[in-house]
């Protein structure tokens, strides 16, 4: 059921005629039913950040959302001030359909093409189609959750049924992943009655160790937006340690869901480090070993190549990571292939048949810091889909 899985929201999907794939589900509406609606963002940090980020930004800077309109095929990025002025009709356009009392009520949101601007008309016509249409069924959660896709190869999606209260949310992302966020436009719904400062607190939690620990090809979008909705509808006041656990389950699941997604990729890659003296060190080390493309090219190889681990564990600048090289162990699947700096077991001894493959560092220099990254490696077929893309 996705963003309708808990009570007080409604939402729909239609084929507007924005995406490049004819007769693609291409426009969503998310509506907040209320009686609440607090809300809560995160955005990307890249300095080209989108119009629609530029927009939703502000408009959820009170901590309140009632709406959301979310297109894909067109990511309306580097677009200048039309480009916000589109984004701006596009709120405007959504709350005088639902009555909102300002357009600063929706949030908008686009995933697609950088440096076109929206067909602006197909849209709003899209928007006008699809209002009516709104619904709380499995079925209309699952459109839109199709409809927000670019490069994806299928829906994601989380449930949770939490102490007298729901969490839903649906994401999309598959390639231009960074750990800062991802290419992804992620929106989490909850019927627990919460208070936005309690939900930004939560959600920007919940991303740092979900989102911000992904890394699928080490490109960060202009476009990344998790928005987390309230609407109270459940009655229910969670405790708010238990809710912050709740939403890092969401967003762990939606995170994961994307790495298993990752554009052409054959094999999803847990990079684990322990043993350091801090967990910001242990995440560099973990950071720098899951952004090798060599390695990512090896491990698409069915090749267990932890020299090339290594060689990336020692671009860590010592003051950010101090470790002995000669200390440092790398397991493989559970083989010790680098044991103490040098060889250990031979590497083929190392299972990679399954999709998922461990990589597990030990520093061996403290019992403070550990971090886990997970990424995907890069195959021919990531090649292809990002040399004649179409959104």
């Amino acid at each position: 059921m996705s963003v309708v899985f808990p009570k007080g929201f409604s939402t729909a999907s239609i084929a507007a005629g924005i995406s490049a794939v004819k007769g693609k589900k291409d426009l969503a509406l998310v509506i907040n039913n209320g009686p609440l609606d607090a809300a809560a963002g995160v955005f990307t940090s890249n300095r080209f950040c989108a119009a629609p980020v530029q927009w939703s930004r502000k408009a959820i800077a009170d901590g309140h959302l009632r709406g959301v309109v979310i297109n894909s095929g067109c990511a309306n990025a580097c677009t200048g001030q039309a480009g916000y002025d589109q984004a701006k009709k596009e709120a405007e356009t959504l709350a005088s359909l639902a009555g909102f009392p300002k357009s600063s009520d929706v949030a908008v949101c686009s995933t697609g093409m950088i440096g076109d601007l929206l067909p602006l008309d197909n849209l709003l016509n899209g928007m006008k189609a699809a209002y009516p249409t709104l619904a709380s069924t499995p079925e209309a959660g699952h459109e839109s959750s199709v409809a927000i896709l670019t490069t994806d190869t299928h829906p994601k999606t989380v449930e949770i049924e939490a102490a007298g209260y729901r969490i839903g949310g649906m994401v999309k992302g598959s390639g231009m992943i960074a750990p800062q966020l991802a290419t992804m436009i992620c929106v989490i719904t909850t019927d627990a009655v919460v208070t936005p400062e309690q939900m930004h607190a939560a959600l920007e939690h919940g991303a740092e160790y979900s989102f911000n620990r992904i890394d699928v090809d080490g490109c960060m979008s202009t476009n990344d937006t998790v928005l987390l909705l309230a609407s109270g509808a459940s009655g229910v006041t969670p405790d708010p340690e238990e809710f912050a656990q709740n939403i890092a389950k969401a967003t762990a699941s939606l995170a994961r869901q994307i790495v298993g997604d990752g554009e052409g990729s054959s094999h999803d890659i847990r990079v684990k480090v322990t043993g350091a003296t801090s967990e910001d060190a242990a995440l560099a080390c973990a950071r720098a070993v899951a952004a090798s493309n060599l390695l990512k090219c090896a491990i698409c190889g069915n090749d267990p190549n932890w020299g090339r681990v290594v060689s990336s564990l020692g671009i860590v600048p010592e003051d950010v990571a101090p470790y002995d090289s000669n200390d440092v162990t790398v397991d493989v699947n559970g083989v010790r292939v680098c044991d103490g700096g040098k060889p250990g077991q031979p590497r083929d001894l190392v299972h990679m048949e399954e999709r998922e493959v461990h990589i597990d560092i030990d520093l061996h220099t403290g019992s403070a810091g550990e971090a886990t990254v997970w990424t995907d490696d890069l195959t021919h077929e990531y090649v292809h889909i990002n040399a004649d893309y179409e959104s």
